[in-house]
């Protein structure tokens, strides 16, 4: 068996089983969903599913990396990445969930947050481990050096981005978990042309665990993974790419992602400049799809879908 197939089915497994532990705990501490009534109304039913379920992926994926770090110590950087995005996540969750803030961390103190990280990350990567200021351009294959100042706005930008892209994208049963499974998997397959062991047990380990999260995520969910989770797994796409040198790639990979983010954005423009009129029914664009008819588990796995057929497209260019 080799280490990437061995990584994925432990993580698995260890998912499974620690999903099954800890999701009845958050059930029985009372740790739900609240959801909003202006939504789907499919989406009242959610009401009380447990949430910050993202801890136990992030919790299987720090102890397969943990396991490994000693012989490839590159990968202290996806610890800090899906602990530190996660720990931004789980406060937000926690103020909400816990101590029945229903504003949770304010914009400014979870951005705030999320940029500490960023620049920790920042430092690891090109003082640390000095790997550089090239990426790959999509294409044409060839690394390109980029101006150092220019480099790290560049990096700070694909970190914050994709982290809050993906949780953005959080919004179905399975839906980010699913995209970022088949995302990973994208990048444990660039690992090993590559032939990056680090990035492979990495990407491994999120394929393993994201699959293990779904059987407890799958529609309908019994338990969603927050923003403890969904921060956890932006800032894991985000460092693999890029660590593999292929932050332009997730142009391509993360597609839905972009379009979900990109439908916030539009929303808010056209509302303030229209004095409250709304371009899609709901923003992000999955929950538009929502309400103009198309089932749950149909708007899932059509991005499913897309992904898949984008990751095909970016591997082959």
């Amino acid at each position: 068996m080799n280490i990437q197939t061995m990584i994925l089915f432990v993580s698995f497994i260890a998912t499974a089983v620690l999903g099954a532990i800890v999701v009845p705990f958050l059930k029985k501490k009372h740790i739900g969903q609240v959801v909003r009534e202006e939504g789907p109304q499919s989406h009242l039913q959610k009401n009380g599913t447990p949430i910050m379920g993202g801890i136990v992926i992030i919790l299987v994926v720090l102890a397969t990396l943990a396991f490994f770090v000693k012989d490839y110590p590159i990968l202290v950087m996806p610890m800090v990445a899906i602990f530190g995005y996660g720990l931004v996540g789980f406060l937000d969750d926690f103020k909400k969930l816990i101590l029945k803030d229903p504003e949770g961390l304010s914009p400014k103190k979870k951005m705030l947050g999320l940029f500490v990280v960023t620049i920790a990350l920042i430092g690891l990567y090109l003082y640390q481990f000095k790997l550089g200021t090239s990426i790959i351009i999509p294409v044409f294959a060839q690394p390109v050096s980029l101006w150092l100042p220019v480099f790290i706005i560049f990096m700070t930008f694909i970190l914050l981005g994709t982290t809050n892209a993906v949780n953005l994208t959080d919004g179905l049963d399975g839906l980010a978990t699913g995209v970022t499974a088949i995302i990973m998997t994208f990048f444990t397959l660039v690992a090993l042309k590559q032939q990056n062991t680090a990035m492979v047990i990495f990407s491994a380990s999120m394929v393993g665990s994201c699959l293990g999260f779904l059987l407890f995520n799958m529609h309908p969910a019994k338990v969603f993974m927050g923003d403890t989770g969904s921060l956890a797994l932006g800032g894991a796409i985000a460092i693999v790419a890029l660590i593999l040198k292929m932050p332009l790639y997730l142009a391509i990979v993360a597609l839905v992602c972009i379009v979900d983010t990109i439908s916030v954005m539009l929303q808010v423009v056209y509302f303030k400049m229209t004095g409250g009129k709304r371009l899609f029914k709901m923003a992000p664009f999955h929950h538009h799809l929502e309400l103009s008819g198309y089932k749950e588990q149909t708007v899932v796995l059509l991005f499913w879908l897309v992904t898949v057929v984008c990751c095909v497209i970016a591997y082959f260019i």
